[in-house]
């Protein structure tokens, strides 16, 4: 395991904050460990790929910097914010797509934008133009839950994008898209779209291929930590996955 920090991700002095620094995070259920001994730090701009078989902590340690679960120990500052300490600053310039959409399912993919677009004070215009980059303005006044999982992901993708947030944590972004809606979509949260990115996943070889950092963790336990370019991925996957 490489130590943190890793070369080329710590900001010059007087640049901007990493996008995610952990030192040592911690984070229980009860008295399970879920994630313990968690160091990493990614800097504005760059992907970092989470890998780890079922139940090794990737959705969790998501949803601690998606500032949805406190951390219990160590220390986690997204963007320059301490969490939990300074999570409300912090939570609108971070773009969290997870397993479940977090969309409204009797309301329309159209009225469950505009309503996030007043939470994030976007206008009309914005909602209207991430409708049309998702694909999905013919089908945004139908009820979120007639649309498929695709169409679904989709909106959410357009929900997470309305304040354009400089961070985005993506579990599995592409577990329910077909090829041509992927690959619209990776303008918006792909490598192109400049952002600093979290990925969760289970595909090894395309974490690799689309990140600057892996991490992997094994039962809440960081096991890898390196650039990804310097990553031996049969060696990783028997860390990872073995």
């Amino acid at each position: 395991m490489l130590e943190a920090p890793v070369a080329g991700v710590e900001p010059s002095a007087g640049g901007p904050s990493p996008a995610v620094e952990l030192e040592n995070l911690e984070r229980r259920y009860g008295e399970r460990l879920a994630l313990e001994g968690v160091s990493a730090r990614l800097g504005p701009g760059q992907t970092l790929a989470v890998l780890g078989a079922n139940g090794a902590g990737k959705s969790t340690l998501l949803r601690v910097l998606a500032t949805l679960l406190r951390p219990h120990g160590g220390t986690a500052r997204i963007l320059g914010a301490s969490l939990p300490e300074e999570a409300i600053a912090v939570r609108g310039r971070v773009g969290y797509v997870g397993h479940e959409p977090l969309l409204y399912r009797e309301l329309t993919g159209r009225e469950n934008l505009r309503f996030h677009a007043r939470l994030h004070r976007a206008g009309p215009e914005r909602v209207e133009e991430l409708l049309v980059a998702t694909g999905m303005e013919r089908r945004a006044d139908e009820p979120v839950a007639e649309l498929s999982q695709g169409m679904r992901q989709r909106v959410a993708v357009a929900r997470t994008l309305l304040g354009d947030p400089p961070l985005l944590l993506l579990d599995e972004p592409r577990a329910n898209l077909d090829p041509a809606a992927a690959e619209l979509l990776e303008p918006l949260v792909g490598r192109a779209s400049g952002r600093a990115r979290v990925i969760v996943t289970h595909d090894l070889e395309a974490g690799l291929a689309e990140s600057d950092l892996v991490l992997g963790l094994r039962a809440g336990r960081q096991v890898v930590y390196e650039p990804a370019g310097r990553a031996d991925a049969p060696a990783l996957a028997r860390a990872v996955f073995s």
